[in-house]
């Protein structure tokens, strides 16, 4: 029998979002083991000054327990 467990994390990058899930999901996997996926669940942007400064990603990533 698998069970697994899903925990929400949020990561920032001032490249795109893509690179914000990217660093999400390497800095989880330093402390997480079993990482099976990923559900982007809201993005943002910081601006300043009539512009974007970073992109943020809110996730819920999901492992399998030991």
């Amino acid at each position: 029998m698998t069970v697994a467990k899903t925990v929400e994390i949020s990561a920032e990058s001032t490249t795109s979002f893509e690179d914000a899930v990217k660093t999400g999901i390497d800095r989880a996997s330093k402390t997480i083991d079993n990482i099976k996926g990923a559900w982007v669940k809201d993005q943002q942007v910081v601006v300043a000054d009539g512009k974007i400064t970073a992109y943020r990603v809110s996730m819920k990533v999901t492992f399998v327990m030991k």
